[in-house]
């Protein structure tokens, strides 16, 4: 068995509405072990003796838009890529004035055009470090919709194809 976890990019914004026992349902239904959701923003951690990544994020993905009606993208990780994500963390993840967070992309180019799109952010206000395969983000408590980066993530060509994760709830899922 293989300990996976997957991050549903979307849910439970946008009227996109995923309930969590409907959603552990769902990840049951296609044989996986061990489901647990983790807060209500898309966050599964189960089990599979399946270990072809790709193909169990396109039955997932596939499961996902069949059972809530929507265009899923996840991402599918491992628990322990996604504990040398948290371990990466840049910035002081302690600082209460902060909201650390964790951009994953659905591919590394990606994170390319992320970065040029942010161009040359504040690193007061703004601060951001390209991460293996994520993008950290730092902002203040309070901004994370005015920012700089903030808008650049809120464009059309981003959105299918980010979702971010506040430190904290990674912590959870690990």
């Amino acid at each position: 068995m293989s300990d996976w976890i997957a991050l549903l990019r979307g849910v439970n914004v946008g009227g996109v509405t995923v309930k969590s026992a409907e959603l552990r349902e769902t990840f049951a239904g296609l044989g996986f072990t061990g489901v647990r959701t983790v807060l209500a923003s898309g966050n599964v951690a189960f089990e599979s003796d399946r270990a072809d990544a790709a193909a169990l994020k396109r039955d997932i993905e596939r499961a996902l838009s069949d059972r809530f009606g929507y265009e899923a993208w996840i991402v599918l990780i491992t628990p322990s890529r996604l504990r040398a994500i948290v371990a990466a963390f840049p910035f002081d993840a302690t600082d209460a004035s902060r909201q650390p967070y964790v951009v994953f992309a659905s591919e590394p180019s990606v994170v390319d055009e992320l970065m040029t799109a942010a161009g040359e952010p504040d690193p007061h206000a703004d601060p951001l470090e390209r991460g293996d395969g994520v993008v950290y983000w730092n902002p203040v408590k309070g901004t994370t919709v005015d920012t700089g980066f903030a808008k650049v993530l809120a464009r059309p060509a981003f959105k299918p194809t980010t979702t971010n994760r506040n430190l904290r709830t990674l912590e959870k899922l690990l």
